[in-house]
């Protein structure tokens, strides 16, 4: 492995730092797969009004999404092992090809029940996509080298973020709503080519058989706690029997998933990388991250369309200020990283960034201005930019190359975690705090607009008598004021994390010279050298 390393040093040191072509390729390839799983759901909740105007089923509507959301939590930790046990080219082209059935099957399909069962199926290759893009990425270039690319993906995020409600919208008017999932079937084609012909790490043999008890046991308690989350204060009260025994299921799955991985041969997550001190308090701030970023952007959307009489597209456009900021600092954050081998000041800022932003963004009512809360929004990107990629990098860079995979999924499944908590616990305070406020102004009007939900549609709030949509603006605004400075509240334990956070040398050389790298650490196995 100490000649493969030194082939790629020399590769790097003879371009003058720049990746060979053939990376950059397997670079573009990983974005392309990195955006489909990104894209899709921000596409199909543009098309799902047209979806069941056509299939029916609308009582089964949440499960279009939450059985796409279950398989890609549940499979993610399983995904991540089968990389670090068979081999990463392989299980991520299998990740790939299994997406894409359940893309054409969902297309096909004829009624609702089957387009729930499709879209299992495309949940269950994602787990694997965004997992074998961080993974390969972990092993096609040393951390220290690694953060040059954080803005990239940054990029990938932001656009999907921005495009997909504007690319949905636009397909479904065009083309019919089928096309949002077959527009997933060339993208894939061109990154499962690339992938194929370009990339070339070494093949693994599994010496231990994979550890069926363990996944079951996993996949059990992240169902459950998802469908806690998904299902608390809306399908089922928070105190219903029906939560409670769901959380007594995930809660008893998860002792038992902890204490069989202490006995497993090959565990599914190995414990031994909570030893280190960064890798947890990174699994913590991703979490979180995940918590303030989904709530953010699905409340900030809904607040300019309800107060400040955005279009639903313009709201996508609105969010412009946080996704520019977000990429920026990202960029930044990477290039320093690169060049000085210095992270932690990255984590401090970008969580008292957050804080910050958060705070403010709590403040807004039914006069602030759209500039107003652009500056708030960008307050948070910044703070989200310096904590998106920096997380996944210092994770990888705490454990061994033979648990890359493993801590590229674990962090990944904590960011989903924490996603799924935060849209779901801010929804349900935003909910309630809509609905007080309603009643307050609007008496026995209000609460029967809210009664079905808090969260009204254009046409829905158009038709409101002009009190009842005075009222609902401000019960809107201190929705949004409550769900933020919730926010900022959880936001304050990634701070107290990234602290505590200690600034182990990167791997890898650094940008001067191989002999700067060694110096800040060992160099990091590079299995991209057939490659090169």
């Amino acid at each position: 492995m100490a000649d493969t390393t030194d082939t790629v040093a020399a590769a790097d040191a003879g371009t003058g730092g720049k990746q060979p072509r053939s990376v950059r390729v397997v670079l573009l390839a990983l974005m392309i797969a990195m955006m489909l799983a990104m894209l899709d759901n921000m596409i199909i909740g543009t098309a799902m009004p047209t979806i069941v105007g056509e299939l029916g089923g609308l009582e089964h509507l949440s499960w279009v999404v939450t059985s796409y959301t279950l398989a890609t939590a549940a499979s993610t930790p399983l995904w991540g092992k089968l990389g670090d046990m068979y081999g990463r080219k392989g299980t991520f082209l299998s990740s790939i090809v299994l997406f894409l059935i359940g893309s054409a099957l969902s297309g096909m399909a004829q009624d609702m029940g089957q387009l729930i069962g499709f879209r299992a199926v495309q949940g269950l290759g994602a787990g694997g996509l965004m997992v074998g893009v961080m993974a390969i990425i972990g092993d096609l270039i040393p951390p220290r080298e690694r953060g040059k690319y954080q803005g990239m993906m940054a990029g990938v995020m932001a656009l999907a973020m921005i495009g997909g409600p504007l690319v949905g919208g636009t397909i479904t008017d065009n083309w019919g709503w089928r096309w949002a999932f077959y527009i997933n079937l060339p993208l894939g084609v061109v990154a499962l080519v690339a992938v194929s012909a370009v990339l070339h790490l070494p093949k693994k043999r599994a010496q231990a058989r994979i550890d069926y008890l363990g996944a079951g046991l996993l996949t059990v308690g992240i169902t459950a706690i998802v469908l806690v989350t998904t299902w608390g204060g809306t399908e089922y009260a928070w105190t219903s029997a029906r939560i409670m025994e769901l959380i007594g299921i995930g809660v008893a799955a998860l002792v038992g998933f902890v204490f069989w991985q202490t006995r497993a041969a090959e565990p599914v997550l190995p414990l031994h990388i909570f030893r280190s001190l960064n890798f947890t308090l990174m699994s913590v701030i991703g979490f979180i991250t995940g918590f303030v970023m989904f709530g953010a952007t699905l409340f900030l959307p809904f607040y300019q369309q309800a107060v400040q009489g955005a279009s639903a597209t313009n709201s996508g456009l609105l969010l412009l200020p946080m996704l520019g900021a977000m990429l920026v600092t990202s960029m930044v954050a990477g290039r320093v990283t690169t060049n000085t081998g210095r992270y932690k000041v990255f984590p401090v800022l970008g969580s008292a960034l957050m804080i910050v932003g958060l705070y403010l963004l709590s403040t807004m009512d039914t006069g602030t201005s759209r500039f107003t809360s652009g500056v708030f929004m960008a307050v948070v990107g910044l703070g989200m930019g310096c904590l998106m990629q920096i997380t996944m990098l210092v994770a990888q860079n705490s454990v061994e190359m033979k648990d890359m995979g493993v801590a590229s999924s674990s962090t990944t499944l904590f960011r989903t975690l924490g996603s799924s908590f935060g849209v779901a616990i801010m929804g349900a305070l935003f909910n309630h705090r809509v609905q007080d406020v309603m009643a307050e102004r609007a008496g026995a009007l209000g609460s029967k607009v809210t009664e079905q939900s808090a969260q009204l549609d254009q046409a829905s709030l158009a038709r409101l008598p002009e009190a009842a949509r005075e009222a609902y603006q401000h019960a809107v605004a201190a929705g949004t004021h409550s769900a933020f400075l919730l926010g900022a509240a959880v936001a304050v334990l990634a701070l107290a994390a990234a602290v505590f956070v200690k600034e182990v040398p990167l791997k890898g050389a650094g940008p001067k010279s191989a002999e700067d790298g060694k110096a800040d650490g060992p160099a990091a196995p590079a299995p991209m050298a057939e490659a090169v």
